[in-house]
C-alpha cells in the first residue's frame, strides 16, 4: 500500500485497498448523492461492493431524515441498501441517549420530526418539535414554563429554531443534571451553484453560548458515529475504509477511529485544502489529511468489475 498519505487513487493501488478492507462506510451527499441526482456510476459501486462480498454502511450527519427515509432514497436513486445499513444523527442520537446517557425522562428536541419519531421507536418521549413563538416579556421569558420530565436537551437541525427555543434550551440546562446532547456541528451546508445555508451547528453553538455549557457531540467526527456501527456489526477498524467529501467531518473520523480513509472530490473539500493540512505540522490538521483521493466514486468501479 502507499507509504505517503493524500496519494491519488488508481490503478492497481483500487484492488490493493479494497482488498485489504471487508467493510466501506459512505458520507452521502457529495458522495454517493448530490441534492436529488445520484453521483454517476454511485450505484454500480455500492451494488458491486456488495456483491464483492464487502459490508456497506451510510453514514451521515443529516439529521432531518429516518433510517427508512434515507433507505427509501436509496432505493429510489438505485441503490442495494436495508434500513439497518444507514446511521444517520437523528437515529444515532436516539441510540447515544438511551445508552451513553442512560436517559431516564423525557429530551427538549430542538430539531425534526425524523428526530422524533427515531427518539420514539427508541422508547423516548420528547417535546419541543415545530415553531416556539414569543410572548410576553423578559420575566415571562426567564419563568417560561417547563416540563418538570425532561432529563436533557437534543439540538439537531431546527427550520424553527427560535429565540423562544434558544430561551428554553437554556432554562433546561440551568439544571447542572440536565444532560446536553447536540447532532452535529456542521456550520454550513453547502448547496449547489456555491451558495451555502446555515448548518445545525449554528444553532448549536447559540444554545452552547447561552447555557454557558458544551454539548456531547454525536455526528462525525465523534468517534461514537463509527461505534454505533462498530457495536452493531462487530466491525474491525483495521479493516474498514471511511469514504467522504467533508476533511472536517469524513476524513477526521476515519483518523480517529484508525480507518483507512478516501476522499472523494464530488463535494465540499479539495485536494489542495488536505496539502495544506498535511504541510501545516499541525497534529490536529493532520487528522484531516486522508489517505487517498479520487474525482469520484466512480473510478473505483473497474476494480470491482474487473
Amino acid at each position: 500500500m502507499a507509504a505517503s498519505k493524500c496519494s491519488r487513487l488508481s490503478g492497481a493501488l483500487v484492488k490493493q485497498l479494497l482488498d485489504s478492507v471487508d467493510s466501506v462506510l459512505l458520507d452521502c451527499d457529495g458522495v454517493i448523492w448530490r441534492g436529488e441526482q445520484a453521483v454517476p456510476g454511485a450505484p454500480e459501486v455500492v451494488n458491486s461492493l456488495k456483491k464483492s462480498g464487502k459490508k456497506v454502511f451510510f453514514v451521515t450527519n443529516n439529521s432531518t431524515k429516518t433510517r427508512k427515509m434515507y433507505a427509501d432514497k436509496l432505493g429510489r436513486l438505485g441503490f442495494d441498501a436495508a434500513e439497518d445499513e444507514v446511521f444517520g444523527t437523528a437515529y444515532c442520537s436516539a441510540v447515544f441517549l438511551r445508552t451513553v446517557c442512560g436517559i431516564q425522562g423525557k429530551v427538549y428536541l430542538i430539531g425534526s420530526h425524523a428526530m422524533r419519531q427515531e427518539l420514539e421507536a427508541m422508547g423516548i418521549q420528547q417535546v419541543g418539535v415545530g415553531p416556539d413563538p414569543v410572548s410576553g416579556g423578559q420575566s415571562d421569558w426567564a419563568n417560561v414554563p417547563l416540563d418538570p420530565d425532561v432529563r436533557a436537551v437534543l439540538v439537531g437541525f431546527d427550520e424553527h429554531f427560535s429565540y423562544m427555543k434558544l430561551n428554553r434550551a437554556l432554562q433546561y440546562l440551568c439544571d447542572p443534571e440536565c444532560q446536553f446532547v447536540g447532532t452535529n456541528t456542521d456550520t454550513r451546508l453547502p448547496l449547489e451553484g456555491g451558495k451555502a445555508v446555515p448548518g445545525t451547528g449554528c444553532l448549536l453553538k447559540s444554545v452552547e453560548t447561552a447555557a454557558q455549557r458544551q454539548a456531547q457531540v454525536v455526528g462525525k467526527p465523534s468517534n461514537f458515529m463509527f461505534e454505533c456501527v462498530a457495536d452493531q456489526f462487530g466491525l474491525d477498524p483495521s479493516k474498514c475504509l471511511m469514504v467522504g467529501d467533508r476533511l472536517d467531518t469524513d476524513i477526521m473520523l476515519g483518523s480517529n477511529c484508525g480507518l483507512k480513509t478516501l476522499l472523494t472530490l464530488t463535494g465540499v473539500s479539495t485536494v489542495a485544502d488536505a496539502e495544506a493540512h498535511q504541510r501545516s505540522g499541525c497534529p490536529h490538521r493532520q487528522k484531516m489529511v486522508p489517505d487517498y483521493y479520487v474525482d469520484s466514486i466512480a473510478e473505483i468501479l473497474p476494480a470491482l468489475q474487473g
